[in-house]
């Protein structure tokens, strides 16, 4: 029988040497299914067993291919992740290169985002495929400080040989998962790598220290989310009558009228317009806002529902000054434009029948290849139109009205826009 596990970060405080040696035969015994002389940590021994169980190669891991430059850049625009960058290389990034470790942010599925630190340590991660794009995640490259976090959702130091597959074996991990505060999804982790002998036992609380800063950040993120909401519903809320409430599109409360207040309003997967039964509600009628939904309780059997009466007016008649006004049932509000905003809308309106992210990528650049750009933006404007927009193709749904407000004379159409498809337009409509 093996004996109790051993205190590894202690270890290797004292002689990282002998730590690597005595975890490499570890290791080794329990592969071959030998007793070692001490236990793994239970950690360790855990995810050891799930890659014996899962058929992960402990000598190579699995083969999984980088994503292209492109999906990296698109994953990177639709990460929460990129709002706390800051607040990650603040903590950890110039103790990092000093120590001699990189800091890595992976997504939710184990995908390497973001890679950065100390240069020769970079090279040497290239050496281990731990390379942008990669996929660091558990089920295929074994026992590490970034698929491990993510699948125990907790902090986890990785030492040596504690790694699975043995080209690991000279590399030291230390992960944290980040987590969304608003729904507790995993976004993804923020890890900090290096040799061995370059690693402190403190290193696994500074790295859990600045993930728990992240997401504090995230929740100030979305305290602030809310209270711009509150601002839209206000307005919305004091023409209503009867049980209503506005939320983001997780369900968290802006602003109620008629009814109490709750933190929470739990909302559908994959929230609609329409009728609905809520819990916390009862049979409701849900309305895209800005930024969320309004909820309105249903009373009697009779009332309808307020998308059918939905008016969008698209106004690019005023340089500069280019807004959405979306009207319902419930009233109205409004959303000013970026140029960028005015000119995906203007195309939309255009094109009722919509438009492919291929197709819009055309419109915008000349470039139809050029759809991580374009899912991007559409990601953005999606967050304040909400389920006025419709995918796969991108258009605005049927059930509304569209109406397009277009300056007096034709060159002031976006005149900043150097979009083919606008310059087209401009040119018929001239």
């Amino acid at each position: 029988m093996a004996h109790s596990p051993m205190n590894v970060a202690q270890l290797v405080a004292v002689d990282a040497a002998r730590a690597a040696r005595v975890l490499n035969e570890v290791r080794d015994a329990r592969l071959a299914g030998q007793r070692a002389r001490v236990a793994p940590r239970p950690v360790i021994e855990q995810s050891w067993e799930r890659m014996l169980r899962s058929g992960v190669d402990p000598d190579n891991g699995l083969s999984a291919g980088l994503l292209s430059a492109d999906e990296v850049r698109r994953r990177r625009e639709e990460s929460p992740l990129r709002e706390v960058l800051p607040v990650l290389r603040e903590g950890l990034l110039s103790v990092a290169d000093v120590a001699q470790h990189i800091m890595v942010v992976a997504d939710d599925e184990g995908r390497v985002l973001w890679r950065e630190g100390c240069s020769p340590v970079l090279r040497k991660a290239d050496g281990l495929g731990f390379e942008l794009g990669a996929d660091w995640g558990e089920g295929v490259v074994g026992t590490n400080g970034v698929g491990t976090p993510a699948v125990v959702r907790r902090p986890v130091q990785v030492f040596a040989g504690e790694h699975f597959v043995r080209t690991h074996g000279t590399w030291t991990c230390a992960g944290a998962p980040i987590s969304d505060p608003r729904n507790g999804r995993l976004l993804g982790v923020v890890d900090v790598s290096g040799p061995l002998e370059t690693m402190h036992p403190a290193t696994l609380a500074w790295v859990d220290s600045v993930a728990k800063l992240a997401e504090a950040r995230l929740r100030e993120l979305h305290v602030g989310s809310l209270e711009r909401l509150r601002a839209v519903a206000a307005p919305v809320l004091a023409r209503l009558g009867g049980r209503a409430a506005v939320v983001d599109a997780d369900g968290w409360t802006a602003a109620v009228t008629g009814m109490p207040y709750v933190n929470r309003i739990a909302l559908p997967k994959t929230p609609s317009a329409g009728r609905r039964w809520l819990p916390a509600v009862g049979l409701c009628a849900l309305e895209p806002l800005a930024g969320g939904w309004l909820v309105r309780a249903v009373d009697e059997a009779g009332e309808r529902s307020p998308r059918g009466a939905t008016r969008i007016v698209l106004d690019l008649a005023r340089s500069r000054r280019w807004s959405v006004t979306v009207s319902g049932g419930a009233g109205s509000w409004s959303h000013e434009l970026s140029p960028r905003h005015a000119e995906l809308l203007y195309l939309l309106a255009v094109h009722r029948g919509g438009r492919s992210a291929s197709g819009l990528a055309e419109d915008m650049f000349g470039d139809p290849a050029r759809t991580v750009t374009v899912r991007a933006e559409m990601s953005r404007v999606r967050r304040y139109l909400g389920g006025f927009l419709e995918h796969r193709p991108y258009r605005f749904c049927e059930e509304a009205e569209v109406e397009l407000l277009l300056p007096a004379d034709p060159a002031g159409l976006l005149p900043h826009s150097t979009a083919p498809a606008v310059l087209r337009e401009r040119a018929r409509i001239h």
